[in-house]
């Protein structure tokens, strides 16, 4: 268990380190919390690994970070903080290292450990096609309605897509922010992430009322791959952050897959490159489901519609198939076609007349009027 002044401590970091620093993880696993912050408030002589022009950066940081403050304004807001160690910690972050969160803001009633074991993220372009947000919506509510939790960005195209999915389906989503949870960004999805904290999760690393930068978005994909048992990409350009969060997941053996899109379009130009290396494609929750679920828990076969001739057996649909597309034909031209003898055709021919597929006209045998019809439209039977 984590006692008062380690919590402060991780609260106090979090207002003087950048997520995912590895140097300052470092110094927390080798030193201990308490150490970390007692020299980042004395300024001394720099720890190892930074410049002194960075340490000095971070001691100014240091000066004006009130864990007290922090703590207050977040209890506030209904906001808790989470640190390594708790009941509600989510171990499998601690896969990212040194680059772990020094401790998660949480706004929200459900357990984030609990809501991570069986949770999925899907991510993709803020400019979005109404395909790639139709895509993400769909996919979000089919998980959901398996139970499983939807984890994304918050931000506009495919995240928000993926969260009003889960959320119309009934279902939980948990958004992961780049800046303090008390502070939704982008302001237009401000009435989404409040939505989203009283039906599920709005987590982040920094401290309340902190705001987001570049290299912040980029950082807070991690989370997002180390939190879940996969990550969807639905539409990525090249150059898209959604790509970071896929990556981020191959690096720490999770599950990637991709959404294809038209082969045209530039925003499917990223997740088409990922499913040429590891990614696997997915069309639907059922074969994400299949790959990120429990042993059994597959995605039934597909094919193509079952017709009325698929439940003939195999010699008479033979038979059937022998017969010409135009005019009529003798048993014994059928038998040769079928590669039967004439009795066994004329057998045959019978039970598929009685089955409304045939009809005899003086000695030889035709394609009903339905069955031509199925010939024209390129389903001859058999």
């Amino acid at each position: 268990m984590v006692d008062d002044d380690e919590l402060l401590g991780r609260v106090f970091l979090t207002r003087v380190i950048e997520p995912g620093d590895e140097t300052g993880g470092r110094w927390v696993r080798e030193r201990g919390v308490a150490d970390v912050v007692r020299r980042l408030r004395e300024g001394g002589r720099a720890l190892p690994g930074v410049s002194g022009k960075r340490w000095a950066g971070l001691c100014a940081r240091a000066v004006s970070a009130d864990p007290h403050r922090d703590l207050a304004v977040a209890r506030a807001a209904g906001v808790r903080f989470v640190t390594p160690g708790t009941p509600q910690w989510p171990g499998q972050l601690d896969d990212l290292g040194d680059a772990r969160p020094l401790g998660l803001w949480v706004r929200g009633g459900p357990s984030l450990r609990m809501w991570a074991l069986r949770s999925v993220a899907v991510v993709g372009a803020r400019a979005c096609t109404e395909y790639g947000a139709h895509m993400a919506a769909t996919l979000a509510a089919g998980l959901a309605e398996r139970g499983w939790v939807v984890v994304s960005g918050g931000a506009y195209g495919i995240d928000g897509a993926a969260h009003r999915g889960a959320l119309g389906a009934g279902g939980a989503t948990a958004a992961v922010l780049a800046c303090g949870v008390d502070r939704p960004y982008p302001p237009g999805h401000a009435r989404l992430i409040t939505r989203i904290a009283e039906q599920g999760l709005v987590v982040g690393e920094l401290p309340p009322g902190d705001h987001p930068t570049p290299s912040r978005f980029l950082l807070r994909n991690r989370v997002i791959a180390a939190l879940t048992r996969g990550t969807v990409v639905v539409e990525a350009a090249y150059r898209s952050g959604s790509l970071v969060t896929a990556r981020a997941a191959q690096r720490l053996g999770r599950h990637t897959m991709g959404v294809p899109g038209p082969a045209t379009s530039a925003l499917s130009a990223g997740v088409h490159e990922l499913l040429r290396g590891d990614a696997v494609l997915v069309s639907d929750a059922a074969e994400v489901v299949e790959l990120v679920g429990d042993m059994g828990e597959l995605a039934p076969d597909r094919c193509g519609p079952v017709l009325p001739a698929d439940l003939l057996e195999f010699r008479t649909r033979q038979v059937l198939a022998g017969l010409p597309a135009r005019g009529a034909a003798t048993a014994a031209e059928v038998a040769r076609r079928a590669q039967t003898t004439q009795d066994d055709a004329i057998a045959r021919l019978y039970e598929l007349r009685a089955l409304g597929y045939v009809e005899r006209h003086g000695d030889g045998w035709k394609l009903t009027r339905q069955t031509m019809i199925s010939v024209r439209d390129g389903r001859r039977p058999g």
